[in-house]
């Protein structure tokens, strides 16, 4: 397994409305966590689209554990300019992904024209990967599902899904909350 795809919600779906949110640290770790064992097994290439939410945050733990192992990321947005519509905050991390990302090509060299480019870049990312890391839960659908359904339908047998869910983000938040609190025994 050399190429792993990143993915999940964008931040509103998570109910995340602003990029001080308290809860990404925690996203951010727990994404860490899950990715370390995959590049201590051989991942060398981390593919995002570079949408907002999960992929923009798995970029940024990306690029922090670029200092300390030999990973590369590449940003393979569906279309041109998708940050257009964006806050301009959140427009500032892409671009400074984008910056230093090993790798950025749009998968259509246009602006957005409808739905059809986000299906093409999901079967994309899945031909080019041999596995995902991707944040989501069931119950809650959300965008994600439409990559997991591309997933079923070309049936790739070897591709691996690593999830992340809710029970995953619980373990991060006590385990950072228990690190940082001071007990006296």
């Amino acid at each position: 397994m050399n190429v792993l795809t990143i993915t999940g919600y964008k931040p509103m779906e998570l109910g995340i409305f602003n990029s001080n949110d308290k809860r990404i640290p925690y996203i951010k770790e727990t994404i860490k966590r899950r990715l370390l064992p995959l590049i201590e097994d051989g991942i060398e290439w981390i593919l995002i689209s570079g949408q907002a939410g999960v992929e923009l945050w798995a970029a940024e733990v990306v690029l922090e554990l670029q200092l300390e192992y030999d990973i590369k990321l590449a940003v393979i947005p569906p279309f041109t300019n998708q940050e257009q519509r964006w806050k301009e905050d959140l427009q500032l991390v892409y671009q400074e992904i984008v910056e230093q990302a090993d790798f950025y090509e749009p998968l259509v060299k246009k602006e957005y024209e409808g739905p059809h480019q986000f299906k093409i870049k999901d079967k994309w990312l899945i031909q080019k990967s041999d596995a995902c890391l991707i944040l989501y839960e069931p119950e809650n659908e959300g965008t994600p599902k439409f990559f997991l359904e591309e997933v079923k339908r070309q049936n790739k047998p070897n591709f691996q899904l690593f999830y992340i869910t809710s029970f995953d983000l619980d373990d991060t938040f006590r385990d950072m909350e228990l690190n940082s609190s001071n007990f006296i025994e």
